[in-house]
């Protein structure tokens, strides 16, 4: 089955230091854990128009492991992608208004 852009881009992760990091042209996002670098990097560049990808970083989050009373479990790894554009490229509108 083909993935959608929709599909690899899960969502952008809005911390304090993913925050910080905009200063750097670097963008922090949810990827989908099958997706590899060169799908993240093309799902970026046709959902975000005008960007330019330099180069992607990816690494696989684990589940932690969490109680509530008697019951534990782990929550859910997820795969991180931290995307840095090129310097003559435009920035991502969405991130603009958290500065």
């Amino acid at each position: 089955m083909e993935k959608t852009m929709q599909d690899i881009i899960v969502r952008p992760i809005i911390t304090e230091n993913s925050m910080d990091a905009l200063q750097d042209k670097k963008y922090t996002f949810e990827v989908a854990k099958d997706a590899n670098k060169i799908e993240i990097k093309k799902a970026v560049e046709a959902l975000f128009k005008g960007v330019k990808v330099a180069k992607v970083n990816t690494m696989n989050v684990r589940g932690k492991m969490k109680r509530m009373g008697r019951n534990q479990g782990y929550t859910r790894s997820w795969k991180k992608a931290i995307v840095t554009l090129e310097k003559d490229s435009k920035t991502i509108e969405f991130f603009d208004g958290m500065i």
